[in-house]
């Protein structure tokens, strides 16, 4: 049971990470058409489809089927789509789900709590960006490590307190968290752990690298390393980001919009890991 959106003069998200890469084929493209999140309008339904109908606005993440950088898309009813949250366009909502989703993943990981002390680093990503708002959301504390231009950014988007780590190193100012969420996988545990509570978690984005570390500390009644491999991504959590927009209490950020036709511009730039937040590909009318 399928439906199939149409993504002219839509919009797909672009992000690369570690994960990613893997998945995707190091050596080349493993699926010859690659993206994840999206949106636009169903443009045909199977005939078993009851809950989506031709015209309706959806978004959603493919997943690791990719496939999203398209005109066209064809995803499972049962798959991780849904309407758009109301009073956003398509370039505002194609990019909502990926960063959303690895930071929910990460967050859950870390089993954080309401009222707990977390540190963002990397917090203007598409990752960073997601995080801190869905920290804010859990009801943490959160202190965010951005680089100086884009501290103000960063202090929109819910941070308690923001370090520019240009000017000032987190691990050396004495104070400590509840949770350390490395949002950017250019941190470290040995680097971190002075600035974790007794009982204190890191949480990388690279799960890999720190597959050792997570396995060593597993059973440790101090500090740990955690990850959840691989990463949870459900409809649920798609349902939660709708909501979450509607309310006012999440949006995603856009450094930068591209055409369809400007992919390979657009994959290079993400790549030099300066862009804030998301870049976005937008499809022209057939």
């Amino acid at each position: 049971m399928d439906v199939h959106t149409r993504e002219a003069n839509r919009s797909s998200g672009l992000t690369v990470s570690l994960l990613s890469r893997v998945v995707s084929g190091v050596r080349g493209p493993r699926h010859r058409i690659l993206g994840t999140e999206f949106a636009g309008e169903v443009e045909s339904v199977g005939s078993a489809v009851s809950e989506f109908a031709v015209g309706d606005r959806v978004f959603g993440n493919s997943g690791l089927r990719f496939g999203a950088h398209a005109e066209y898309l064809c995803i499972a009813e049962s798959g991780r789509i849904g309407p758009m949250p109301r009073g956003v366009g398509f370039e505002e909502s194609a990019p909502l789900s990926d960063g959303a989703f690895n930071a929910l993943w990460c967050l859950r990981s870390a089993k954080l709590e309401k009222q707990q002390r977390i540190l963002i680093y990397g917090a203007s990503g598409a990752i960073g960006t997601a995080g801190v708002q869905l920290a804010r959301y859990f009801g943490a504390a959160v202190t965010a490590v951005c680089g100086t231009k884009n501290v103000e950014l960063v202090r929109s988007l819910g941070a308690d307190r923001v370090i520019d780590y240009m000017k000032e190193d987190f691990t050396q100012n004495g104070e400590t968290y509840d949770v350390i969420f490395d949002a950017v996988g250019k941190h470290s545990f040995r680097r971190s752990e002075g600035s974790l509570k007794p009982a204190g978690v890191y949480v990388p984005t690279d799960g890999f690298k720190n597959l050792w570390l997570t396995l060593r500390t597993a059973r440790s009644k101090g500090k740990k390393v955690r990850f959840q491999l691989p990463p949870q991504y459900a409809r649920q959590d798609l349902r939660l980001i709708k909501e979450l927009v509607e309310a006012g209490k999440f949006r995603a950020v856009i450094d930068r919009r591209h055409r369809l036709d400007e992919v390979v511009e657009a994959t290079r730039y993400v790549e030099t890991q300066q862009k804030v937040g998301n870049v976005v590909l937008t499809v022209s009318p057939a």
